[in-house]
């Protein structure tokens, strides 16, 4: 059965299948690892569970029959990283939670639901405080900017694509205070050379997921927009909620420099 709630859902879980990689990451976080049976391929953190855990395919592409020989009890899914038709063949015979994560508060309730759908309801909580005080901190550190700095981010190139205002990564950049310039538009629209010659944004982030952007992308595009800075960013830190989350604001204020 399908899911969009956690109060449908019983407690006490003690085979989960996650595929997603940040939720991954998550149930790793919280203490999961005994009741973890299975993951995809691209769920990389930690690296241990690469080889401990059954893989179960991509993202796109799951082994169905793999995830029911696993008899989970519960499968972790995602409306915006998973293929809804393969969701749906799970959800016959298996509970199937779909999470739609877009904002920074989503997340945190997202964290909360597992955390109680587990049996680990202080962990979750624990995490969530963590988080939201690394998160204070971050808006400290951009509280004195007057003018917010002016950013792109491209996800794909071929033709290169940005983010709009209904995703997640939209959110991480407004929480480490720029200025999302395709805020009014939706999803991942495309975006010429051209037009980013004219917006002339501050940066321009190449992330290094889901196209691994790499320093020949980054010396091309600076030498044909050079009216803006491009900088190359880690797109696990943009894009994998959960107790990734806590290692954001370090990596804007440290790591970025900007």
């Amino acid at each position: 059965m399908l899911h969009f709630s956690i109060d449908t859902i019983s407690k006490g879980k003690r085979r989960i299948v996650s595929l997603v990689p940040s939720i991954t990451e998550l149930l790793y976080s919280l203490g999961l690892e005994e009741v973890v049976v299975g993951i995809t391929k691209f769920c990389v953190h930690p690296s241990s569970w690469l080889s401990s855990k059954k893989n179960i395919g991509g993202t796109k592409n799951l082994r169905i029959n793999d995830i029911i020989n696993l008899q989970p009890d519960l499968i972790i899914a995602s409306k915006e990283e998973n293929v809804q038709q393969q969701v749906e063949e799970l959800g016959h015979t298996l509970d199937v939670f779909i999470t739609d994560i877009i904002t920074v508060d989503d997340a945190l309730k997202l964290i909360t639901d597992i955390g109680q759908v587990t049996n680990k309801a202080a962990a979750s909580i624990s995490l969530n405080e963590s988080i939201e005080a690394v998160f204070s901190q971050l808006r400290l550190h951009s509280s004195g900017t007057v003018l917010k700095p002016t950013v792109v981010y491209l996800i794909w190139q071929e033709p290169y694509m940005t983010i709009g205002a209904d995703t997640f990564i939209h959110n991480m950049l407004v929480a480490a205070g720029f200025n999302n310039l395709f805020a009014n538009s939706t999803r991942y629209p495309a975006v010429t050379l051209e037009e980013l010659d004219a917006l002339a944004p501050d940066y321009i982030f190449l992330s290094s997921e889901p196209y691994p952007f790499e320093e020949s992308h980054q010396a091309a595009l600076q030498k044909q927009l050079p009216h803006s800075k491009i900088v190359l960013v880690d797109g696990e830190m943009f894009s994998w909620y959960g107790s990734r989350m806590l290692q954001f604001p370090k990596y804007v204020i440290e790591s970025l420099r900007l």
